[in-house]
């Protein structure tokens, strides 16, 4: 099974993109302008999605810069995840590295229903995602693309390239999940439901987001 974006944020209620959901995001270039996708960029780009994955309780299963896009394959790691605050944050702190070039207003996203949640399936999508420059004549083998990858927290050696990588990706998959410190320590909520949020946390990203007076 394959998915490929169809929509514009907001397609499905907030609920749908926290918590441990899995979603296909799509960001494309404003005016789909190219010369802005490079090595510098691409270390850049990591730095930033190393930082919001950390911060917004994510794991990156695959990820594809395209010359006038890129694509990323996000799976929430526990009840605090937030994909569209993390999606708001990414787009502001990316935006600087993209020179005269711009996003466009916003994303796209497919959320991943349960059929492709499945490890079979997700692999089969992901491996869709990273042949994009393949079916572009950017590249003969996908593997070839050198901005294509993962992001795991504490796993920098990680590499959708390699013969194991799914195996390896849901043993660490499963050890993220069951972190007891991830909720807390990541993102400034409290342990309860009922309990305050940090002033300094989601909070603060929630008026933010407001304040771009649009989805991610």
């Amino acid at each position: 099974m394959t998915f490929k974006p169809k929509s514009t944020l907001p397609r499905l209620s907030r609920e749908f993109y926290q918590g441990q959901a899995f979603v296909l995001w799509t960001h494309t270039i404003e005016g789909r302008t190219t010369g802005w996708l490079n090595d510098e960029f691409h270390l850049h780009f990591r730095e930033l999605l190393l930082h919001t994955c950390h911060r917004f309780e994510l794991a990156t299963a695959t990820y594809v810069l395209m010359p006038d896009h890129f694509h990323l394959v996000w799976l929430g790691l526990g009840a605090a995840s937030d994909q569209w605050l993390a999606t708001a944050f990414f787009r502001k702190h990316l935006a600087p590295q993209l020179g005269g070039h711009r996003l466009q207003d916003r994303a796209h996203d497919h959320v991943l229903r349960d059929a492709e949640r499945e490890r079979g399936a997700l692999a089969d999508s992901c491996a869709y995602v990273c042949q994009n420059p393949e079916r572009a004549d950017l590249t003969r083998q996908w593997r070839d693309w050198p901005y294509v990858g993962a992001v795991a927290s504490g796993y920098p050696d990680l590499d959708v390239r390699t013969a194991d990588y799914w195996a390896r990706f849901w043993k660490i998959y499963n050890r993220l999940i069951d972190s007891p410190n991830a909720v807390p320590a990541l993102t400034g909520r409290a342990t309860t439901e009922t309990g305050p949020r940090s002033r300094c946390g989601p909070l603060r990203e929630e008026r933010e987001l407001r304040d771009m007076n649009r989805s991610p």
